[in-house]
Order: C-alpha cells, then sequence, then structure tokens
C-alpha cells in the first residue's frame, strides 16, 4: 500500500482527497499547517506528496524547495487557487513534479499520480527483452545510470538528483548526440504544453550541469545548442 501525504488548510479538501485516496487503497496521513507538513515528510517515508501553495507557517513552495535541498525525491503535487503561470513555473523549477488549479476533480488527481508512477516506476506489461534492457545501466563518458535503482555515478562518486532531473538525464542519454528543442523536452519530461516557458528547461538544465560536469560554465556533456536546444554527448578527449 502506497503512503501519501496531505497537506492542505482547508479542511473540505482534506476530507475529499483523504476520502478518494483511500478508497483507491492509498494509507493517508494529513496536516493542515505547513511546518507540520514539512516535520511529517521529513520524519516518514511517503510513496507521494499533495502541498497547496497557500499554507499557514510555511508554503507549499518553501516546503517543496527545503524537502528537495534535504535530498528527498518523493514525488510532489502542488495545489493552487491561483492561475497564475508564476505560481506553476516556479513549483517545478525548484522541484514538484506536477501541479492542479483548484477547483479540480479527485479523479484528476489520482489520474496524475498514476502517471508520475508510470514514469518512475517500469511497468509489468514490458517484455523480458526489454526488462534485460533496462536493468542494464547507461553509460556515457564517465556517467552511469542504473535506472531500476535510481542512482547515478559519475567519476566513480554517487550523486543526488530530484526526479525531473534524473528524467531529463535518462532522456538525454537515451538520445546522445541528437540535438534537442525546449518544447520537445517540455513536453517529454514535463507532459505539458508550456510553449515559450523554456526557462523551466533552462534551470534544470543549469541545476544538471552543476551535478555532472567538472566545470558548469564550460560543459563537456551537456552543450547548448544556440537558438534551438542542447545536445547531450561524450566528452571529447
Amino acid at each position: 500500500m502506497k503512503k501519501v501525504l496531505v497537506v492542505d488548510d482547508e479542511p473540505s479538501i482534506v476530507t475529499l482527497l483523504t476520502f478518494n485516496l483511500e478508497k483507491d487503497g492509498y494509507e493517508v496521513m494529513t496536516a493542515f499547517d505547513g511546518a507540520v507538513g514539512y516535520e511529517l515528510a521529513l520524519s516518514n517515508k511517503f510513496d507521494f506528496i499533495i502541498l497547496d501553495v497557500m499554507l499557514p507557517n510555511m508554503d507549499g513552495l518553501e516546503i517543496t524547495k527545503s524537502l528537495r535541498r534535504e535530498k528527498i525525491d518523493t514525488p510532489i503535487l502542488i495545489l493552487t487557487a491561483k492561475d497564475d503561470q508564476v505560481d506553476k513555473i516556479i513549483g517545478l523549477e525548484i522541484g514538484a513534479d506536477d501541479y492542479l488549479t483548484k477547483p479540480f476533480s479527485p479523479r484528476e488527481v489520482l489520474a496524475r499520480m498514476k502517471a508520475i508512477f508510470r514514469r518512475l516506476t517500469p511497468t509489468s506489461t514490458k517484455t523480458e527483452e526489454f526488462n534485460e534492457m533496462v536493468k542494464a545501466p547507461l553509460t556515457l563518458g564517465e556517467i552511469v545510470v542504473d535506472e531500476q535503482n535510481y542512482e547515478v555515478i559519475v567519476r566513480g562518486q554517487k550523486i543526488e538528483l530530484t526526479p525531473k532531473e534524473f528524467e531529463l538525464l535518462v532522456y538525454f542519454i537515451k538520445r546522445k548526440d541528437r540535438v534537442i528543442d525546449r518544447d520537445t523536452l517540455l513536453d517529454r519530461i514535463w507532459n505539458y504544453d508550456f510553449a515559450g516557458q523554456s526557462r523551466i528547461v533552462d534551470v534544470h538544465v543549469s541545476h544538471l550541469r552543476d551535478k555532472i560536469e567538472i566545470d558548469p560554465k564550460r560543459p563537456a556533456y551537456l552543450i547548448t545548442v544556440r537558438g534551438f536546444g542542447y545536445r547531450f554527448q561524450e566528452p571529447k578527449k
């Protein structure tokens, strides 16, 4: 049974989400205060976290940022009452996996959660041949990615990536030497149309470079193709 944390200061929303999540087979813990929710996230192992943006004592964006700083990579869905691209973009930039604008239907929350779980977990319907391929680590230069164990080794050292950084790295390595535009990355990694919001991609690429490159200002792996996007390559000797 997967364990979900719901943090929202509106009792009606917490009750609605708890009822539908438990009905779908999830174990649910709740909090109405941001600081309390943050402490619960630190002291428990959750499979998924649902956070409202506007919370007393500690808002959802700060919780997300702090959890990622603590290397907690649990998938996070942000809820916002504002139909404002700024909140959504900031949430995605600091490590949230998805967002929903209130009002929303519980069915949509469950669908978004399952979509994120599918992206992070190989499905049982894959063939044995494909499963064997997934088990083999991805290697490029001094980067080794173990998809099954969610581990990345760079120059012999294990590094910590957020879920989105991990997805981005895997996507790039599997398409090495191809030039990939920002809109394609937004569609494939974030699954939504953020046309014109290339800042999301650029921020995540910058964070990824900080973790895999010897000199992020002179990248050897993740190359910017001006006016188009990025190319991931094996460093030139």
